[in-house]
């Protein structure tokens, strides 16, 4: 874009897909015919078009609004014109603080709907004002929302989405609810993945350990729905979730006791069937997902099969709430060199675990230990953890012995050369997919946007719109892969100039990294060093620009063994 303070941008959005109504090219050439009538035909020619559909007005976190704004900072727009107001944002907050920094970088703001322009106090006054009935308005939804789920908390049905694991959804005929009948789905029990929820639980309460839980399932080689070992995130969420809960006596107290919104009378929780706990969540585009405290829930009793006990499920709450205070932290600062860069030989990353114990010239004495090993507890890696202080001594030595071999460092330096180049068709390949995935998403997009207007305004359509910005917070990821892809390819080969400051690079890595604070020499190694492997009597570094197989130099065993951990 080119640097026109006279500029004047039109910003446009629709949570929706659709060629009717305020569409997006609706919206356009109404703020351009705006433009054409009150600045005339030479701004109409300059003004910058900023498009985004399918974001609802929620937040701000939209790709062509954020970019607006960026050149907006830059002193390319004198004004900012909308079809209407609540094409910016429904939030008062975030309307307000929109106002406010336009106001300061002396930006104006147009409202063709509401004829609003904040050139004037007047304009500025009454846009604050809409602004308020249009939070109103998304706060009035919320609240219908949220008594959609307590219609939905009488029936105890599944709502979609990805079933926990143990579960699958299966679809009902029908379900009554006040004298009306509607689709529904339940969830039925998966007996092998049962299984290991009751191995979970059942092992979680004899050793009262996540830690020790995990390593025990990687020991019985159980695995996620995906075929990967269970972390002890997905362990602790598995234990936290109130739908594999019996809905017992025990269960009722439980949720009495703790204020959630009960649904099902006393009576209901007879230990036949399971827990269905609504509002666990709150989930908010470009925001990690909060779980609300259980006063917030909406607790009825589901129509699937419970599998652990409401009195076992309530003992393991207690423990893992206790838990909290005694978990380990993990030091803020250390003197390691390596983390992020060095790897064990079973892939896993390798990190530094400090000791009270000091070396002659005092320094903390730290072990790399192999995360992979901790977590199985030598189950699934039983590699040597190595001397952290030793290793990474000889890491630096050996890089500074590099520079002395001239011949050797520009032949890796060719390497790197090669290396921007040779991928090429490797590239190619993974942006054909990634724009196949990113199509697929977007036809998924406009497939639940288009089913919006079959489901009325009930719950439904909360968890359509939902799932619907999951999938665009999917497809932001995807397209900047495709930049950064994009970028690489775009790149023939190390220009001259980077490729002499890569020789310049050891000279200087040698000269001075005694001198530098523990913050600068990791910073240097990572210009020079792209991965280190130690697989458990040698340690190999691989150069930046080397490919994955090659090993650009390796630190013999005499070197690193003498302050290895052979545990």
């Amino acid at each position: 874009m080119r640097n026109n303070e006279n500029c004047i941008a039109i910003y446009s959005r629709k949570s929706k897909f659709t060629g009717k109504g305020e569409s997006i090219g609706n919206q356009v050439e109404l703020c351009k015919e705006y433009i054409k009538v009150h600045y005339g035909e030479e701004a109409l020619r300059d003004a910058v078009i900023y498009e985004d559909e399918g974001f609802s007005g929620g937040n701000l976190n939209r790709p062509a609004f954020k970019e607006m704004m960026t050149a907006v900072k830059e002193r390319k727009h004198k004004a900012i014109i909308v079809y209407r107001l609540d094409r910016i944002s429904r939030n008062i907050s975030d309307f307000s603080g929109l106002i406010e920094e336009l106001s300061y970088l002396n930006v104006a703001f147009i409202s063709i709907r509401e004829q609003f322009d904040t050139g004037s106090p007047m304009g500025r006054a009454m846009m604050y004002i809409a602004s308020v009935f249009s939070q109103l308005e998304r706060e009035t939804i919320a609240e219908r929302i949220r008594d959609n789920m307590h219609e939905l908390a009488k029936t105890g049905r599944w709502l979609g989405g990805t079933t926990p694991t143990g579960y699958a959804s299966e679809s009902v005929k029908s379900i009554t609810v006040d004298g009306k009948t509607k689709k529904a789905c339940k969830l039925k029990i998966i007996p092998q993945e049962i299984e290991i929820i009751k191995t979970i639980f059942d092992v979680f309460v004899e050793t009262n350990s996540l830690t020790i839980t995990e390593a025990e399932l990687m020991r019985r080689r159980l695995f996620t729905k995906n075929n990967k070992h269970f972390t002890r995130f997905a362990i602790k969420a598995i234990l936290q979730n109130p739908v594999y809960m019996i809905a017992d006596e025990d269960a009722y107290r439980y949720f009495q006791e703790q204020g959630a919104d009960l649904f099902s009378d006393r009576e209901v929780f007879d230990g036949t069937y399971g827990i269905m706990a609504y509002n666990r969540t709150d989930q908010e585009k470009g925001k990690t997902t909060v779980y609300l405290p259980i006063d917030k829930w909406i607790v009825s009793v589901g129509g699937h099969k419970g599998v652990i006990p409401g009195k076992v499920w309530v003992q393991v709450q207690k423990s893992l709430e206790q838990n909290k205070s005694k978990s380990f932290r993990r030091p803020r600062s250390n003197e390691a060199l390596l983390t992020g860069l060095l790897f064990c030989r079973c892939g896993s990353r390798m990190y530094p675990k400090m000791t009270q114990r000091m070396t002659a010239d005092g320094k903390r004495i730290y072990t790399y230990v192999c995360k992979m090993k901790e977590r199985s507890q030598k189950s699934v890696c039983d590699g040597k953890n190595v001397n952290g202080n030793t290793l990474d001594m000889a890491v630096v030595e050996q890089i500074k012995r590099l520079e002395e071999d001239r011949e050797n460092f520009i032949r890796l330096l060719e390497q790197s050369r090669k290396f921007y180049t040779s991928n090429h068709d490797q590239y190619d390949t993974q942006l054909i997919s990634l724009r196949q995935e990113q199509e697929e998403k977007t036809q998924k997009i406009n497939g639940l946007v288009d089913s919006l207007t079959e489901v009325g305004d009930g719950s439904a359509k909360s968890h359509i719109a939902k799932r619907i910005e999951e999938l665009h917070r999917e497809c932001e990821a995807i397209d900047a892969r495709i930049q950064e892809l994009e970028r690489l390819t775009s790149q023939q080969e190390l220009s001259d100039v980077e490729f002499n400051m890569l020789r310049q690079l050891l000279s200087v890595f040698r000269d001075s990294i005694d001198e530098m604070s523990i913050e600068q020499k990791r910073a240097a190694i990572r210009t020079v060093v792209r991965k280190v492997v130690w697989d458990g009597t040698n340690v190999h570094v691989i150069l930046f620009g080397a490919a994955e197989g090659d090993i650009s130099d390796t630190l013999r065993e005499s070197k690193t063994h003498r302050g290895a951990d052979s545990k």
